[in-house]
């Protein structure tokens, strides 16, 4: 259904109406994009190529970090082309699209985290069961189940405000294509939609977020019948997924749970769980899990010597030398 509105685009104030804030803020946004990129496709690429890593939770971690890279190419280059160079008008097709697809990786992400839970849940309360409850079946019926989730979750989204009328005002006091902002500049009265954004976006976020929070005291409750090493493994493994867990879903609640109204602060929060939780995400995973930070070493080290064997020419000598160092540097890394 065509929209039936007078705005063909949409003008982003963004953050600031600072020059210099702009151009700033435009370098620390490009410098976090680069390290979301850089950390998030890191780990997909280790999870992908590392035989060691075969726990279904580093798929699970795999899959995260691939919403996270999609998820902030949404938002970010934006956001930056706007704050560096100025460009802050935006299509309406453009703005639907950014809509569909920053709801889509939201959406999608909010239900793996639910996925990932249950698999420590099963490999902490239940670890005689695991390998039977956790098949490679199950796996990917929790993946799908999470994409189509999220697909769901933005599609009603998208057709919520698809066909509103805009027939006024264009200027959206944000970032990005949000639903609220966009509400504020629809003619007709927005109050039933605004309903169903609370029940689509925020009482998902609550309800999830609640269903975790039980979850992880489940497990944590029964850390005192593991080892005093199962029990620091699996409390470094739940604190990172907790962490992550917050640091989502509380601004998601504070976004979305709530009346359709703008507030100065939204712009906060959308940059915290939009940006900087992206990046954050692989530190969290990777600086608390021995196992990601070997594979990724290894990793490392073996593109090294492809780049050494590639570009670099060693005599025999030097060659044999260089290669009895390698393995004494990988021999140490696992004692």
């Amino acid at each position: 259904m065509e929209p039936r509105n007078n705005v063909t685009h949409f003008v982003l104030l963004g953050l600031t109406q600072n020059p210099k804030e702009q151009k700033v803020l435009s370098i620390i946004f490009l410098f976090s994009y680069i390290l979301t990129m850089v950390g998030n496709l890191l780990i997909v690429e280790t999870v992908t190529v590392s035989k060691s890593l075969g726990s279904l939770m580093y798929t699970f971690l795999a899959g995260l970090s691939f919403m996270d890279a999609s998820y902030a190419s949404v938002i970010s280059p934006k956001m930056i082309s706007a704050l560096f160079f100025g460009q802050k008008t935006i299509s309406f097709q453009a703005c639907m699209i950014q809509l569909f697809l920053e709801h889509f990786f939201g959406g999608s992400e909010i239900f793996l985290l639910l996925a990932m839970a249950y698999d420590r849940y099963v490999a902490i309360c239940k670890p005689l069961h695991y390998l039977i409850i956790m098949r490679q079946w199950v796996c990917a019926v929790l993946l799908t189940v999470s994409w189509i989730g999220g697909f769901l979750h933005s599609l009603i989204q998208l057709i919520s405000i698809y066909g509103l009328t805009f027939c006024g005002p264009n200027v959206i006091d944000h970032f990005l294509c949000d639903m609220f902002p966009l509400l504020k500049l629809v003619c007709p009265d927005t109050y039933v939609i605004g309903l169903l954004v609370i029940a689509n976006g925020g009482m998902i976020c609550s309800i999830v977020f609640l269903l975790l929070l039980i979850s992880y005291g489940v497990i944590l409750h029964s850390l005192k019948n593991l080892s005093q090493e199962g029990r620091r493994k699996a409390l470094s493994t739940c604190g990172s997924h907790i962490t992550v867990v917050v640091f989502f879903f509380v601004p998601c609640i504070f976004m979305y749970a709530r009346p359709a109204r703008n507030f100065p602060i939204d712009k906060s929060f959308s940059v915290f769980f939009t940006i900087i939780t992206p990046m954050l995400n692989p530190f969290i995973y990777t600086l608390r899990n021995s196992e990601m930070t070997n594979a990724m070493k290894k990793l490392w080290r073996r593109k090294f010597i492809q780049v050494v064997n590639k570009y670099v020419f060693l005599d025999e000598e030097n060659n044999l030398a260089f290669m009895k160092y390698l393995i004494r540097t990988q021999k140490s890394t696992y004692i």
